[in-house]
């Protein structure tokens, strides 16, 4: 079987990645899960750790936001799927700009969005391959590329 990396993108504020991994562990599964930086102080803070102290908020937002987003950009581009997970708890800005650069990079996307935000979330919804409800139903979408 082929070994699959999978980028999951989405809220770093609660076990879900642990979850998805887990399942697809019991499952026998042959994925590698990257994604984002979880842990969100060193997220926050990694401009000023590797550049230096920044004059201010705006300058250490960005130091980080370069940083961040060449991470993202590696991991993603070496992704076979990428799973985004819009969760009904925090705002999901890093989601759907996570989702869209999926999109644009024509990487295969499984959207995992609760009902409450089909309506926000519809034309997103439309660019992705496939939308479910519950990372059950994404790994699902996985298990059946090894049927």
């Amino acid at each position: 079987m082929t070994k699959l990396t999978i980028y999951l993108a989405g809220q770093i504020h609660d076990n879900w990645r642990e979850d998805i991994t887990q399942k697809a562990e019991e499952n026998n599964l042959p994925l590698t899960f990257v994604g984002p930086q979880t842990n969100h102080d060193r997220s926050d803070n990694i401009g000023e750790a590797i550049l230096g102290e920044q004059p201010n908020n705006y300058y250490k937002d960005n130091a980080a936001s370069d940083i961040n987003n060449l991470r993202t950009q590696v991991l993603m581009n070496k992704a076979d799927i990428v799973i985004a997970l819009f969760g009904d708890k925090y705002k999901q800005w890093n989601t759907a700009m996570d989702a869209s650069t999926a999109v644009a990079l024509n990487k295969p996307l499984i959207i995992v969005r609760p009902t409450d935000l089909i309506h926000p979330l519809k034309e997103l919804s439309n660019k992705a391959n496939v939308t479910v409800e519950t990372i059950d139903q994404a790994l699902d979408v996985i298990k059946y590329i090894y049927e």
